[in-house]
């Protein structure tokens, strides 16, 4: 679970074993979970540009959801934390004015993913991003995603309805 920390925002990735794998990769921004679909994960390695396709908003008790969402309801399957922290912005405006200019930067505190990070929309595509780790002490050429989700884990998980609905439009 996140400790809360005042002031200092979360993030959150959950690996989500859906009909396809992806990595939903989830900032607190205004309140609320902003939420990109990350096909192949994030990465620690610079080279790697990841597209990151804006989703709906989450609450912010989504953050601590892990279970195995029941078929028949929208992204049935297994959804694990694989990462989590908190995130700083860079420079001198907030992520809430960042994200409505299309480039966002910031840098993460987390277990996995550290250091800083660059998101930036695609030009005339509404909701493709890209997700590209800045070249820092943090960063990784060699860097391979691992997932979270093992056999045990896994058995250990329950069936839930996650969360979904905000009360932010």
């Amino acid at each position: 679970m996140i400790k809360r920390e005042k002031g200092k925002p979360i993030f959150v990735v959950h690996e989500h074993h859906a009909s396809h794998l992806h990595y939903d990769f989830r900032l607190e921004i205004e309140g609320v979970l902003k939420s990109w679909a990350i096909p192949k994960g994030p990465s620690m390695n610079p080279t790697d540009k990841r597209l990151a396709i804006m989703v709906e908003d989450h609450p912010l008790e989504y953050a601590k959801f892990e279970g195995i969402i029941p078929e028949g309801h929208y992204g049935a399957g297994a959804v694990v934390i694989w990462d989590r922290g908190y995130y700083l912005p860079l420079g001198d405006k907030g992520l809430e004015v960042q994200l409505k200019m299309g480039k966002m930067d910031f840098i993460l505190q987390g277990k996995r993913l550290k250091g800083a990070f660059t998101m930036m929309l695609f030009r005339g595509r509404k909701n493709q991003w890209l997700l590209i780790k800045k070249n820092d002490d943090y960063a990784d050429k060699t860097w391979k995603i691992e997932l979270a989700l093992t056999k045990e884990k896994r058995h250990r998980l329950k069936l839930k309805t996650p969360p979904c609905e905000t009360k932010n439009p």
